[in-house]
């Protein structure tokens, strides 16, 4: 049925704990199961192989710390991560080399000449060669993730819903209830936001001015330059760029075509998608970073590629493609 501009927007109520596991027994996850079963049996299993030798007393005493620290162990979380998770991280964290080297093998220690000691005879580890999870960017622009499959980036724009009646709030709402409702596999959606400076536009607006046919013109040129001007001395200036993420494990056919899907999915909502290809997503992993520093230059080859003269043209071609 239409859907009328009168209704009242669509509301929906989002629990917090959407990404709580299920619950198996006792309101208990079967991770938090696991804790405290191990941690009966351990109980049980010092009882009997102490029974005869401490008092039974003695054995509750010892088993009362033990069972609280399992509990908590099971239901505590720390920064919405459960604890024993948490606690695995940290270990992890602790015994990680916090010195690494972007090397493709082994790092080669220096020579014996070379003072390495770093005071009271220590002697200063090798730092451990970087291993990041992106092993590369596919010709078709996919982030290759080596055994955790491949990644898909796609930019969307974003849609302006206080400008929409109810009835237009809702449909487009519903046609983004529709695609998080056929996602089968992970997909992240990133927003950055990053200052923007218009002092460029404002100069050549004010360059090009005097060229215009009509000095109406140029005075209303004139204006916006000033409106530019003291929109970026009074307010901070922000551009945001929504990414979305679609990783897939089953090859990167499966992975395009989730990521087509996805552009299809979100046309519906208004939103204009587009899958980046090779140089776009190498920009825009650059960006992230390095996200202070000047956005990266457009236009450039990926890696790789073998760039030649275009014969009777003023560009370049890239493995296929015009390099401008």
């Amino acid at each position: 049925m239409p859907r009328s501009d009168t209704e009242e927007p669509m509301r929906a109520r989002v629990p917090a704990d959407v990404e709580r596991k299920d619950a198996i027994l006792f309101g208990f996850t079967f991770r938090q199961l696991v804790i405290l079963t191990v941690a009966g049996l351990l109980i049980y299993t010092a009882w009997t192989a102490l029974a005869e030798t401490v008092p039974p007393l003695g054995l509750l005493v010892g088993a009362i710390p033990v069972a609280g620290a399992a509990f908590v162990l099971a239901v505590g979380r720390r920064d919405g991560i459960p604890l024993d998770a948490w606690l695995w991280h940290a270990l992890r964290y602790r015994r990680a080399p916090r010195r690494l080297a972007p090397t493709a093998g082994p790092v080669t220690p220096a020579p014996a000449w070379v003072q390495t000691s770093s005071g009271r005879g220590d002697q200063l580890p090798l730092p451990a060669p970087l291993r990041l999870p992106a092993k590369g960017i596919t010709a078709d622009g996919l982030v290759d993730l080596g055994p955790d499959g491949t990644t898909a980036l796609v930019t969307a724009s974003t849609v302006n819903l206080g400008l929409r009646s109810p009835g237009e709030q809702n449909s487009l709402v519903a046609g983004f209830g529709r695609w998080l409702n056929s996602l089968d596999a992970p997909v992240q959606i990133v927003v950055r936001a990053r200052r923007i400076d218009l002092t460029m536009v404002a100069d050549r607006i004010h360059e090009l001015a005097p060229s215009l046919p009509h000095p109406a013109l140029e005075q209303a040129a004139l204006s916006h330059v000033a409106f530019l001007d003291d929109l970026a001395t009074q307010r901070e200036l922000l551009h945001r760029q929504v990414t979305l993420a679609i990783r897939d494990h089953r090859g990167a056919g499966h992975t395009l075509h989730r990521a087509a899907e996805t552009v299809r999915a979100l046309a519906a909502c208004e939103v204009t998608a587009t899958v980046l290809d090779s140089g776009d997503a190498a920009a825009t992993l650059a960006g992230c970073l390095d996200p202070t520093g000047p956005p990266p230059p457009v236009g450039l080859a990926p890696d790789g590629a073998v760039i030649h003269a275009t014969p009777g043209a003023g560009g370049t071609s890239a493995a296929g493609g015009e390099w401008w």
